[in-house]
């Protein structure tokens, strides 16, 4: 039976993807001495907030997500942000392989929110890796998985997401709007001779006495 142990060497942005994805690049070793054929390796990586620290406007943009600082020793829990997975070729000893990971700026997902609301500083990861290892066997292959306690923990600079969403998505976010609402706005664009989406909620906005600091066009 195999022993397979994972670390995290480096997460970095793909510069060249059409999506904004990061790859990490993981160190497998093999402890027993058995060749490894195949690994078809999955990996959940979860934000683990616990693990740093937080100015007063980190604190101030963090609220909706774990509430008020009294309540962080029960809200401040572990969570999902990414799903990856991808086929690591045959090797023996160790290999390192390339993750993969796609992320989003939908400020609906809750670690996009978080990443977002971060001055600076890093973000406390931990993947936990599962999947099927082919080794040799009696009859050709044989198949084992990869245990469930198989895991890394890595600190991202902040500035690595923060760069990744800036070549993509340069000062510019997403927000979730039904259509009803989108209608209104498109309505209300039109009847003010206004550019785009943005100068109509800028402008209603400043209306409202909540501007965003920079003037409707």
């Amino acid at each position: 039976m195999t022993a397979l142990e994972f670390t995290v060497a480096d997460i970095a942005p793909e510069p060249y993807a059409a999506a904004p994805t990061l790859l990490a690049t993981l160190g497998i070793r093999e402890g027993t001495g058995a060749t490894v054929h195949a690994l078809a390796l999955r990996c959940q990586l979860r934000i683990e907030p616990r693990r740093r620290r937080y100015g007063p406007e980190e604190e101030a943009a963090l609220t909706d997500l774990f509430g008020t600082r009294d309540r962080w020793g029960t809200t401040l829990a572990p969570f999902p942000w990414l799903h990856a997975s991808t086929v690591v070729p045959g090797f023996d000893g160790g290999c390192e392989a390339t993750l993969p990971l796609t992320c989003t700026y939908d400020f609906d997902v809750a670690a996009a929110r978080y990443l977002h609301a971060l001055g600076d500083g890093t973000v406390p990861l931990l993947a936990l890796f599962s999947g099927t290892v082919f080794t040799r066997g009696t009859a050709g292959f044989a198949v084992e998985q990869v245990p469930w306690d198989r895991e890394a923990r890595y600190d991202l600079p902040v500035r690595v997401w923060r760069d990744l969403m800036r070549a993509h998505f340069p000062d510019t976010g997403y927000a979730r709007l039904t259509h009803a609402t989108l209608a209104a706005l498109g309505r209300f664009k039109a009847e003010r001779g206004l550019i785009d989406l943005d100068a109509a909620i800028t402008e209603l906005l400043a209306a409202a006495g909540a501007g965003t600091g920079v003037e409707a066009s």
